[in-house]
């Protein structure tokens, strides 16, 4: 069994929700894109062409105290289905 498969194991896809929005019985789940200025931008918009998530829902960028290097957030209120 690979890493993958091996992490994926225990949770199926349609068991979870994902919600911009926070509601009682949700719990946030971060994402977070770290790189240079110019990778974490240019990542962003081609994660809204997979449908993955819009431009507009990730924070600013944010120095990582690396040199270089940036960050940008993304929050999520997912549900997770018994």
């Amino acid at each position: 069994m690979t890493q993958v498969q091996s992490f994926l194991s225990g949770v199926e896809t349609n068991q979870i929700s994902y919600f911009k929005e926070p509601t009682a019985g949700r719990e946030p789940l971060k994402h977070l894109l770290i790189g240079s200025r110019t990778a974490v931008i240019g990542t962003i918009p081609n994660l809204q062409v997979l449908g993955y998530a819009e431009v507009g829902d990730w924070s600013d960028l944010i120095p990582t105290g690396n040199a270089g290097e940036f960050m940008s957030i993304l929050i999520r209120q997912i549900l997770i289905k018994k």
